[in-house]
């Protein structure tokens, strides 16, 4: 079997293997429940069968050859898929922002948080994991489970360039008519919010922490998370 990381031999040890991700097997019922306890509402997210019409109408005429995913928040360190190579990339069309109001994952509804986006910009580098024809289906039904569980973004194919040339990539975009999506949040802002939340998966400064990571590792420098990450950490060393 060739090596998925014959590319980028630094990430290995970087990236969960998919049998240890929370989302490879997760519990949508129970996780409703968690919901639902916490004071969410029980029609929270996409019904099962609308989710995986949505899957099915975005690969339609991609089932015969391998296809890429593009990997710019947490699925860089933890994509909870099978996946035959990695690659770094850039995606010339679309830039990262924290424009996804959470009250589960990363927050609660007193103290929310926020989760990562990208949406139209001017570049932003990050991973494409390939994945093979004979393991779309289920690789897919995985990955919408998790990016797609609730409104928030449009699953979106787009050129990227990594340095073994361009290839068409699925990557999911901020979806600007959903209504947990609130752009336009003042910096300073963004960083009070990620600095206090805690949710379900852990806390929004975690989050933030592990892509910052992340992008250290690739060697990558992205000058709206250093920032961020900078603010967040200092807002925390001052209590």
């Amino acid at each position: 079997m060739t090596d998925p990381f014959r590319h980028h031999p630094g990430l290995r040890g970087k990236i969960m293997p998919a049998e240890e991700s929370f989302f490879r097997d997760m519990d949508l019922i129970q996780i409703d429940a968690q919901v639902v306890a916490a004071g969410g509402e029980p029609d929270w997210r996409y019904p099962d069968d609308v989710r995986e019409a949505k899957r099915r109408a975005v690969l339609e005429g991609h089932w015969d050859d391998d296809i890429w995913v593009f990997a710019y928040g947490s699925l860089m360190w933890d994509p909870g898929m099978i996946f035959d190579e990695v690659r770094r990339a850039h995606a010339p069309e679309f830039s990262r922002t924290f424009a996804m109001w959470d009250e589960d994952a990363r927050g609660s509804r007193a103290q929310p948080g926020l989760m990562l986006c990208i949406d139209q910009g001017t570049g932003c580098e990050g991973l494409v994991f390939r994945i093979a024809r004979e393991r779309i289906d289920h690789e897919t039904f995985v990955l919408f489970r998790r990016e797609l569980i609730a409104p928030g973004y449009v699953p979106t194919w787009s050129t990227m360039t990594t340095d073994l040339g361009p290839v068409r990539a699925l990557a999911f975009v901020m979806d600007h008519d959903a209504d947990n999506i609130h752009s336009g949040i003042p910096r300073a802002e963004q960083a009070r919010m990620i600095a206090v939340a805690q949710g379900m998966l852990g806390t929004n400064f975690e989050y933030l922490d592990n892509m910052h990571a992340q992008l250290g590792a690739l060697n990558v420098s992205d000058p709206y998370v250093d920032d961020l990450y900078a603010r967040v950490t200092s807002l925390r060393e001052n209590g």
